[in-house]
């Protein structure tokens, strides 16, 4: 749960897809953590009486992956599948799915041993052609933007939240350096049965708690898109770099692989040690690309080549974390919003190798992917 590699495995998985008048597109990326633990699950169209029904979501297992699997395998259908789901109250159906999937949960031989005790956080949307239901188990977390600003976010589960604390005293826990017994940092989840024991509390009740939190919005036509990823993104970018920095990427490209893709990577240079998934959904109102972003853009790049290669021709044997130092005090103009000059760290790598190869040896492992 805490160890780290040596370096980062930054191979991204990817995939996309179109339907009901939405895109999508996904990656995640293993980063500094010794194994993947993220899951996550993405679908436009739900077949039958919900084919105009769209479902996304992402899992960031801890201690292990087999709860974050199982989740992303057979939470939809725990959903979908209750009374409450197949009678139009979506809320009540979306709850009851929850705690349906993790009471079962428990019969898994390796959890019902104890064998594994893994567990993870949730974050899911529901989308319809008028609706958007939103529902968070843990800290990860869902982001809507809206001409071109986030409108909604999700509220992190930290053990610190008062409402949260005041539920894990009452079941007999503490809380301990921010953490549920001094152990788990997040005070909601699924799985996680050592900390759901206590034989005269209710599931809800227990030190944690499977229990989601679940929002709902109408559409409108300035909803751009929205965010579903694990704290590893919101780590080191908040809502509001996130947003903007999407906003900007898709002014330039339809590529939303290629978005998600930036966005992981930018948050491994801002310092994310931890396990990065992300699913973007754009909705009609989403920006597309415009030759003014995309010129800016290339004149941008431009301008770090040129750069670049005065700094290195200025001072011979620079190695690559002094180039990039170098750079933030040149404070070039026109870098991507919410992303910065961290964001850009990919090409500058490249050109870095391109125009100076003999000088690659000493290109740090992160920055040169």
């Amino acid at each position: 749960m805490g160890s780290f590699l040596d370096k980062p495995k930054t191979d991204k998985y990817n995939e996309h897809g179109e339907g009901n008048g939405l895109r999508f597109g996904v990656g995640s990326m293993q980063g500094w953590r010794c194994e993947m633990e993220d899951a996550h699950y993405a679908k436009t169209g739900l077949g039958g009486r919900l084919d105009d029904w769209s479902y996304f979501a992402v899992f960031d297992g801890h201690a292990g992956v087999k709860v974050s699997e199982h989740c992303a395998k057979n939470l939809l259908e725990c959903i979908v599948q209750t009374e409450e789901f197949k009678q139009d109250d979506i809320v009540k159906g979306i709850r009851t799915g929850f705690l349906k999937l993790d009471e079962m949960m428990r019969d898994l031989p390796e959890l019902a041993s104890g064998a594994d005790k893994s567990g993870t956080t949730a974050v899911c949307a529901f989308i319809s052609a008028e609706d958007i239901f939103i529902a968070n188990c843990g800290d990860s977390r869902a982001v809507l933007c809206r001409n071109g600003v986030p409108i909604f976010t999700t509220m992190d589960h930290k053990p610190v939240l008062p409402g949260e604390k005041e539920r894990i005293q009452n079941a007999g826990g503490s809380v301990v350096i921010q953490r549920v017994n001094g152990s788990l940092a997040v005070s909601r989840a699924l799985g996680d049965y050592e900390y759901k024991n206590i034989k005269d509390l209710g599931q809800c009740e227990q030190l944690v708690s499977p229990e989601p939190e679940i929002f709902h919005h109408n559409r409108e036509q300035a909803d751009n898109f929205l965010v579903l990823a694990c704290d590893g993104v919101w780590d080191v970018m908040n809502n509001e770099d996130v947003c903007s920095f999407i906003y900007s990427r898709l002014k330039i490209t339809n590529n939303l692989e290629e978005v998600a893709n930036q966005v992981i990577d930018t948050c491994l240079h801002k310092g994310s040690r931890d396990n990065m998934s992300i699913i973007i959904i754009v909705f009609p109102g989403g920006p597309g690309p415009s030759q003014e972003a995309i010129q800016a853009e290339t004149e941008l790049e431009a301008h770090l080549e040129k750069a670049i290669k005065e700094i290195i021709d200025s001072t011979p044997g620079l190695d690559y974390e002094n180039l990039l130092q170098r750079l933030y005090d040149e404070h070039i103009p026109g870098l991507p919003p919410g992303g910065g000059l961290l964001s850009k760290c990919r090409f500058i790598a490249k050109i870095f190798k391109q125009h100076y190869p003999h000088l690659a040896e000493v290109t740090c492992e992160v920055g040169c992917m």
